[in-house]
C-alpha cells in the first residue's frame, strides 16, 4: 500500500513538473528547435537586451508591488472587521468574499473592463492595478481570517482597557499575532499578480504589457526560446519567494518551541 501511495505521488509529481523542467532545460539550448543541440545562455543575453521584456518586467514588477500591498492592508483591516460580524451577516460577506475565487478570470476581467468604460476611467496603469487588487483581496482575507480566529481577542480589549489607543493596541497586540497570515497573503497577492493573464489582457492600456502579455504575443510569433528563458527567471523567482518564506516560518515555530 505505501509503495502504491508513493508511486501516485511520484506520478503527479511528474506530471505536474516535468513540463516545467523540459521549459528550464530547452532555455539553455543552442538551437531554436526542441532538439538539444549544446548549451548556450544566448537567450538569457538576449532577453536581457531586449526593451519590450525590459519594459515588460519593470509593469509586472510596480503592478505586483503596489497590487500586493494594498490588497494586503485592505484584506487584513476587511477581515478584522468580517471577524467580529455576528450570524447571518457574517455568512452574507464571507459568501460574497468567496465569488472571486469561484469566478473564471475572463468573467472578473471582462466585468472590470465594462466597469472602466462606463466611469470612462483610461485604460492604463491605474486601471491595471485596480483590477490586480480587486482579485487578490479575497486572498488576502482568507489568509488572515485563520490568524484572527485562533488570536484570543480579550488582549486586545485588555490593551484598550489599560489605556491604549485603538491603533497602538493593534500594533503591538492584533497585528503580531495575525502577522503570519498577512504575510502570507502578501506573498499570494503578489505571486497572483505576477502569474495573470487574462485580467490583465481586458484592462490594461495601449503599451502597458506585463510578463504574461508578452510572452503571448511573442508565442503568437512561433518558437522563441526566449520565452523559456523568461519562463524560468519568473518561475525560479516565485519558488525561491516560497523557499525564503518558508524557511523565516520554520525558524520562528523553532525559536518558540525553544522557548517554551
Amino acid at each position: 500500500m505505501n509503495f502504491l501511495k508513493k508511486t501516485y505521488v511520484a506520478v503527479i509529481l511528474i506530471i505536474m513538473y516535468a513540463p516545467i523542467a523540459l521549459l528550464m532545460v530547452f532555455s539553455f539550448n543552442n538551437s531554436k528547435l526542441p532538439i538539444w543541440s549544446g548549451f548556450t545562455l544566448d537567450w538569457y543575453t538576449k532577453m536581457f537586451h531586449d526593451t519590450g521584456i525590459q519594459q515588460a518586467f519593470m509593469y509586472t514588477l510596480i503592478v505586483a508591488l503596489v497590487s500586493a500591498i494594498i490588497s494586503t492592508i485592505i484584506g487584513t483591516f476587511a477581515a478584522m472587521g468580517i471577524n467580529r460580524m455576528r450570524g447571518w451577516q457574517k455568512n452574507a460577506v464571507m459568501n460574497i468574499t468567496y465569488i472571486p475565487l469561484l469566478s473564471p478570470d475572463i468573467v472578473i476581467g471582462i466585468s472590470l473592463m465594462m466597469l472602466f468604460s462606463v466611469i470612462k476611467l483610461p485604460f492604463g496603469l491605474p486601471t491595471l492595478i485596480v483590477s490586480h487588487i480587486t482579485f487578490s483581496i479575497p486572498y488576502v482575507i482568507l489568509s488572515v481570517m485563520p490568524k484572527l480566529k485562533q488570536m484570543n481577542y480579550n488582549l486586545y480589549e485588555a490593551a484598550l482597557d489599560l489605556g491604549a489607543t485603538p491603533w497602538y493596541a493593534f500594533k503591538k497586540v492584533i497585528f503580531p499575532e495575525i502577522m503570519p497570515g498577512v504575510i502570507a497573503g502578501a506573498f499570494i497577492a503578489f505571486t497572483l499578480s505576477i502569474d495573470d493573464f487574462v485580467v490583465s489582457f481586458f484592462n490594461k492600456g495601449a503599451g502597458v504589457d506585463t510578463l504574461p502579455i508578452k510572452i503571448y504575443s511573442m508565442a503568437r510569433k512561433g518558437v522563441n526560446p526566449t520565452i523559456n528563458a523568461i519562463s524560468t527567471i519568473m518561475f525560479t523567482t516565485i519558488i525561491v519567494i516560497l523557499l525564503v518564506t518558508n524557511l523565516k516560518a520554520n525558524k520562528k515555530v523553532r525559536q518558540a518551541e525553544f522557548k517554551q
